[in-house]
């Protein structure tokens, strides 16, 4: 069993296709479509992989305290600029809500304090990073299946998708918002949470507060920050560029699975 394929493995097989590329960092962007076509090869063959050998349910690698980075580099934005954030953020997020719509049956807003009142879980987990550097960091939040169970997905609901406030990119057409997309099966996972807390403490505005995304077995672009919105779908293609998150409508891999 020691020689099954590792998480590790997966991140250098996951993106080796990428690497070769040309890929050295999150702004860099996949221009050809025929390397987009092979990039959605090696996509599909990570993904069945994975949950082939590894199992839906199987678990990230957890740490113990002794092991939290003493620096975790902040990915990303580091401070949205839109004025609706900044209002938030100076009265400490009191007045923001995150909106839980699409296919499900009781479309709801939460506050930051209403989350903090369900049931938590907390992690020591490793970020990856597509730009090549990774960090262990301690994450507390609400699990995002058990938030789902208490909206109620419609049937025909397939995928998450995550709205952000940050406007990464300005575009006239607005299709520079970040945002991001997993399909249920790690919407369910057990270390799929919507974390408020990192490193024990509330957390800051450089790393996604008040609410982020942690998707354990993906890349660290996955775990989108700022979050604003939750939508159930049934499928990615009318989502601004339709491929399922801000750098797949840029030529990444939807599945980063590591």
């Amino acid at each position: 069993m020691s020689r099954l394929i590792t998480r590790r493995r997966f991140l250098i097989g996951s993106t080796l296709t990428a690497s070769a590329l040309g890929l050295s960092g999150c702004d860099a962007l996949v221009e050809s479509d025929r390397t987009k076509s092979v990039l959605k090869v090696a996509e599909g063959f990570s993904m069945k992989a994975q949950r082939l050998l590894l199992g839906d349910k199987a678990l990230a690698r957890e740490f113990s305290e002794a092991d939290l980075s003493p620096v975790f580099r902040s990915n990303g934005t580091s401070m949205p600029d839109n004025p609706q954030y900044l209002d938030w953020m100076s009265r400490q997020f009191s007045t923001w809500r995150l909106d839980v719509g699409g296919l499900v049956e009781k479309p709801s807003q939460f506050s930051l304090a209403q989350l903090k009142t369900m049931p938590s879980r907390t992690q020591i987990t490793r970020h990856d990073c597509v730009e090549g550097w990774s960090a262990i960091g301690k994450w507390t939040g609400l699990p995002l299946g058990a938030l789902l169970q208490s909206v109620g997905l419609k049937p025909q609901a397939r995928y998450i998708v995550f709205h952000c406030a940050d406007e990464y990119e300005k575009t006239l057409d607005g299709t520079g918002w970040y945002y991001e997309s997993i399909d249920l099966v790690d919407a369910f996972h057990p270390q799929t949470i919507l974390a408020y807390s990192m490193n024990g403490r509330d957390l800051e505005v450089a790393h996604g507060a008040p609410l982020r995304l942690r998707v354990e077995r993906q890349l660290g672009y996955k775990q989108a920050k700022y979050l604003t919105r939750i939508e159930a779908v049934a499928g990615l293609g009318q989502i601004y560029g339709g491929n399922g998150g801000f750098w797949e409508d840029r030529g990444y891999e939807w599945y980063a699975g590591i």
